[in-house]
């Protein structure tokens, strides 16, 4: 029956764009609701959608926290119309499937530049270094996903940072060097739980 229902919403999906409210939701669990766009296995298609596989449940739980409470909004509105009635129960049922998937691969299709070591000089291994608890991994995620939240930081269209650490960090980082880092993340393989 669930697979029945899970292939009727995937062929919804690829015949039409996801849009809030398109899609019947009644008796979909709460991950399986956030898997319109995320994927059932928390790696999404679709670059616009981040990749949730392997994330923190902390990580998960606070930004959908601070979509629903306006901190957030760099998406659109998608984010806000989707998660505006979640209840923290569902919020922490969808963090919990997502965290407890496995991690995504990386993109094998990326050329490296000098991204590695920009990710060292300008100080993002100090916060997303993998072995940092509840730290955002950004490992094998969405290269252009990566890209426009380091452009929306560095320009004041993401502010829901802890102190204004991205945003400080992000100052003066050119568009070139946010792609070389991007890429390096793309292609660099998480390590696993």
């Amino acid at each position: 029956m669930r697979t029945a229902k899970w292939s009727s919403i995937m062929l919804l999906m690829s015949a039409t764009p996801v849009v809030a409210g398109l899609a019947d939701e009644d008796g979909l669990a709460a991950y399986e609701v956030c898997a319109l766009c995320h994927s059932l296995d928390g790696v999404s298609r679709m670059a616009k959608f981040p990749k949730l596989a392997g994330q923190s449940v902390a990580y998960i739980e606070k930004q959908v926290r601070d979509f629903q409470s306006g901190r957030r909004d760099n998406d659109g509105g998608q984010m806000v119309s989707i998660v505006s009635d979640m209840s923290d129960e569902d919020i922490t049922e969808a963090a919990e499937w997502f965290a407890s998937q496995p991690a995504p691969l990386a993109e094998t299709k990326i050329a490296l530049g000098s991204g590695k070591r920009m990710f060292s000089e300008f100080g993002c291994a100090d916060c997303h270094d993998e072995q940092v608890p509840d730290a955002v991994k950004l490992t094998a995620q969405h290269k252009a996903y990566l890209t426009k939240q380091m452009v929306d930081f560095r320009d004041g269209r993401r502010a829901n940072d802890l102190g204004g650490a991205m945003r400080s960090s992000m100052q003066g980082i050119s568009n070139s060097d946010i792609e070389q880092i991007a890429d390096y993340l793309a292609a660099t393989q998480r390590m696993a739980k």
